[in-house]
């Protein structure tokens, strides 16, 4: 074998372990893919300090309109991240997933005092 063929057995063994272990990676993926957009980390981001925030204050918060917050809203809440509970004539949304929570705190998120 040459320089560039070589492999370490024990590697390519580690490597392959870790991708058998990652059983659930399809998920990570589309997690990832939910995350790479700024608007939904934004709007998942404000939820986490604000829960039980209306689609009209997400709005104001992140200057946007409230047509595009709903929409962005009902991606995440159909991938199961977040709730709406009717309160009174007003929709309030908190964060409903526990790993993109962890996630969330990862990148420095914080909960409001």
């Amino acid at each position: 074998m040459t320089e560039d063929t070589a492999f370490d057995p024990e590697h390519v063994a580690q490597a392959r372990a870790a991708l058998e272990a990652a059983a659930d990676l399809s998920q990570w993926v589309q997690r990832f893919e939910l995350l790479g957009d700024p608007t939904r980390l934004r709007i998942l981001l404000s939820m986490h300090r604000a829960p039980g925030i209306c689609v009209s204050d997400l709005a104001a918060a992140l200057e946007m309109t409230p047509t595009a917050v709903s929409q962005a809203l009902r991606l995440l809440r159909n991938q199961g991240w977040v709730a709406v509970e009717r309160v009174g004539k007003k929709m309030s949304y908190r964060l409903d997933d526990d790993v993109v929570h962890r996630l969330l705190h990862d990148v420095g998120a914080t909960h409001a005092d």
